[in-house]
């Protein structure tokens, strides 16, 4: 009769674990909310298993939360999971250990694992099994674990979960933020008998900082501008849309480049409240007179090739946004001879380095320039990225590149 009774007490046991695994994972399986699965953790481990004391912590976002907590003092609640259970791999009697730790209140600790990383602990006390007519603690210990594994583990899969989601739809919204930048820069560039112009970009993310824009905006007048945000990301990129809008607003209803930089200062200053700033090129040509004439705003300075004489576009002032009026503005003018090539970039390109840290400097860029080993302006955009690509290496590009390069026939 006595082995009948254990073999009964013994079934009865097995079926009950068996339920409350099937009931946890329903909640699971039904997407129950995270806390939810927390108060039905503790309803088995309180009401059904008689445990008398329980406290747990998950890990979230590389910090310790607490999960459970009943039937503890605020005195044993002062457990510094860092200090009192780092140390503690496996599931482990805490009379064994010292008393320095408030850990030691309680009976037995058990560690929650996802993968290789533990992502919760669950300690218990003043377990009384005389309801289920149990083997002693130990005997239920794994059951426990199971049951915190299942829970921790189902929580941890919603947090990655959710992050994934929010990956996805960050994806997808830069993807869209990709697109509609690629749409801010002109689709065609203006190239008739007397120039040929040809442009090359590169965001070093899905949205850059980085800007160029050339229009026609007469019979005789061409508008050229290359410009680049400090900084990089989304931010960088709102900030270069709204520069592109009020550059076009400008151009549309002004000609004097002093008024139109300093316009253009005034607006960056205001949007970027002095947090950011914009280095910027931007270039007047009129094709009857030959006169380039332009402002440098603390751009990576252009080279100009003509008559196979190298100079560089340079004169300007500071950069935009900087302060809330510029302190000085200077117009720089040339006049352009046949066959006189411009080439500008941003400094995605001077400063791109190779693996032993060397720059790739503007001598390579007026190199390529004066070995004239290119039958176009797309032609000679190409030699310079494949330059570039042969000067990093393995390294990635840490920044935005843009290029615009002219011939010009006059």
């Amino acid at each position: 009769m006595s082995s009948i009774k254990t073999s009964q007490s013994r079934s009865k046991v097995s079926e009950f674990k068996l339920n409350t695994l099937l009931e946890i994972t329903n909640a699971i399986n039904n997407n129950l909310p995270e806390e939810q699965l927390f108060v039905l953790f503790q309803y088995i481990l309180e009401h059904q298993l008689n445990i008398g004391r329980a406290v747990g912590y998950l890990l979230r976002e590389e910090s310790w939360s607490s999960i459970l907590q009943y039937g503890a003092t605020e005195e044993e609640m002062l457990i510094n999971v860092e200090e009192d259970l780092a140390y503690i791999k496996d599931i482990t009697v805490l009379e064994m250990l010292g008393e320095s730790s408030h850990a030691t209140n309680f009976d037995v600790v058990i560690p929650v694992f996802h993968q290789s990383q533990i992502i919760a602990y669950i300690l218990l006390g003043d377990l009384d099994e005389q309801e289920l007519k149990a083997s002693p603690i130990i005997k239920h210990l794994p059951f426990i674990q199971t049951l915190a594994n299942i829970t921790a583990v189902a929580v941890e899969n919603k947090r990655l979960m959710r992050e994934s989601l929010a990956q996805e739809r960050l994806k997808q919204e830069l993807a869209t933020a990709s697109e509609m930048q690629s749409m801010l820069l002109p689709r065609t560039l203006p190239n008739d008998k007397d120039f040929q112009i040809a442009a090359y970009y590169r965001p070093h993310q899905e949205v850059g900082g980085d800007f160029y824009d050339v229009q026609l905006i007469n019979e005789d007048e061409l508008v050229i501008c290359l410009a680049d945000v400090s900084g990089k990301g989304i931010s960088a990129a709102i900030l270069m849309a709204n520069f592109q809008a009020n550059l076009r607003a400008q151009i549309a209803v002004e000609s004097d480049l002093e008024i139109i930089i300093n316009n253009l200062n005034q607006s960056v200053w205001r949007n970027a409240s002095g947090e950011r700033f914009i280095t910027a090129l931007l270039a007047k040509y009129n094709r009857k007179t030959g006169v380039l004439e332009y402002i440098n705003c603390a751009h990576p300075a252009p080279i100009i090739m003509i008559e196979d004489e190298i100079s560089r576009l340079d004169v300007g002032c500071v950069g935009l946004g900087m302060f809330d009026e510029l302190p000085f503005v200077k117009i720089g003018r040339t006049t352009l001879s046949k066959d006189t090539m411009l080439v500008s970039y941003t400094d995605g390109v001077n400063e791109l380095e190779s693996m032993d840290g060397t720059p790739f400097e503007d001598e390579m860029v007026i190199d390529i320039i004066a070995a004239q080993q290119y039958n176009s302006m797309n032609d000679f955009n190409m030699l310079l990225m494949n330059a570039l690509n042969q000067h990093k290496g393995n390294l990635d590009y840490h920044d935005d590149i843009a290029i615009v390069s002219c011939k010009f026939f006059r």
